[in-house]
């Protein structure tokens, strides 16, 4: 994969609905903090972070937490805890059998006594220094976050994506109807406010839209790399998406497998643009175990690449946000390309 310059970006990269690229801090700078903490979020926006992004699942009393998944086992301590043995359980999460600890059989007090551990473990042993430091947020509390952390000259906003909100909702929790209150009691209904929401569940976004209005928060369709979102990246189904969504956020994987190698242009995102919905990308990352043989370095797979580059590919096409594990290295790519613009 060729390494492209800003000066290639600038000559290349097309048109797009936003001023500028965005950088989404992924669960925030889980690179370098364990996922879903404070202090990976503050990383993320000190990193340039714009937005942070933290996954939204609901507790046995229907708060709002914030955790990669509703299983808790891999990010939490939750099975090292004697007290919570008995709540482990195997359970039919969207048609997989998953055994663990689940969110929704916790209140959010039992939840607060859990503490955040390093997710990857074997890809980012250097995190596993702060296991056990940090606990459990609420959505609440990572949107009082970005609102503390901005300014008059840079706004921080959180994009909430809502998890497996069907499961959700079999549980007798019904995830939009939950969100639609918590931002209404943050005064976080507006379009220009502190929140954003995606999800891959079309259902539960239309839902929120039909709640919130046509002035609600902005929304960004995930499209997933199944038959469903070979179907939503359709002309059609872009289209259909701008009826409720902003954006459409497709896998790094599936922008780059459909690029022109001759014009260097990518129809996703050229026919997503047509449809005035912005693009953003999940997920870059730094290690060589997430990028393309050609921006490896070196043969040991939890080693750092060339994310920097893989950045700047993605900038070439057009892409208007780039949700990142390592904003630090998103960041020196957009600010390559606004160099370049000077």
């Amino acid at each position: 994969m060729k390494d492209m310059r800003a000066s290639e970006l600038l000559a290349v990269r097309p048109a797009t609905r936003l001023p500028r690229p965005v950088i989404v801090g992924h669960r925030g700078a889980p690179a370098y903090r364990p996922e879903h903490t404070a202090a990976g979020y503050e990383l993320a926006i000190d990193l340039g972070a714009e937005l942070i992004e933290p996954d939204v699942v609901v507790s046995r009393d229907g708060a709002l937490v914030v955790r990669h998944e509703s299983e808790l086992s891999w990010s939490t301590d939750v099975s090292s805890r004697p007290e919570f043995a008995d709540r482990r359980t195997t359970k039919l999460v969207e048609d997989e059998l998953c055994t663990g600890w689940f969110a929704e059989d916790f209140t959010l007090a039992e939840l607060r006594t859990l503490r955040a551990v390093e997710r990857m473990p074997e890809v980012r042993p250097l995190n596993t220094a702060y296991d056990g430091r940090f606990g459990i947020l609420t959505l609440a509390e990572v949107v009082d976050l970005a609102r503390a952390r901005s300014t008059a000259d840079r706004q921080i906003r959180v994009l909430a994506e809502l998890k497996h909100p069907g499961w959700s909702a079999e549980q007798g929790l019904p995830m939009a109807e939950l969100v639609s209150e918590e931002l209404r009691r943050l005064g976080a209904t507006d379009a220009q406010g502190p929140v954003m929401l995606q999800s891959f569940d079309a259902a539960v976004l239309r839902d929120l839209r039909a709640r919130l209005g046509e002035h609600g928060p902005q929304m960004m369709q995930l499209v997933d790399d199944v038959a469903e979102g070979d179907r939503m990246v359709t002309p059609a189904g872009l289209r259909e998406i701008s009826t409720y969504a902003q954006g459409v956020a497709p896998s790094v994987e599936r922008v780059l497998r459909d690029v022109d190698v001759v014009s260097g242009t990518s129809a996703l995102v050229n026919e997503a643009h047509r449809a005035e919905l912005a693009v953003f990308t999940w997920t870059l990352r730094a290690e060589n175990a997430f990028l393309p043989e050609p921006l490896r370095v070196g043969t040991v797979p939890e080693a750092l690449g060339d994310a920097i580059g893989m950045a700047r590919r993605l900038l070439s096409l057009g892409v208007d946000g780039l949700i990142t594990d390592s904003p630090d290295h998103a960041a020196q790519a957009v600010a390559e390309l606004q160099a370049a613009l000077v």
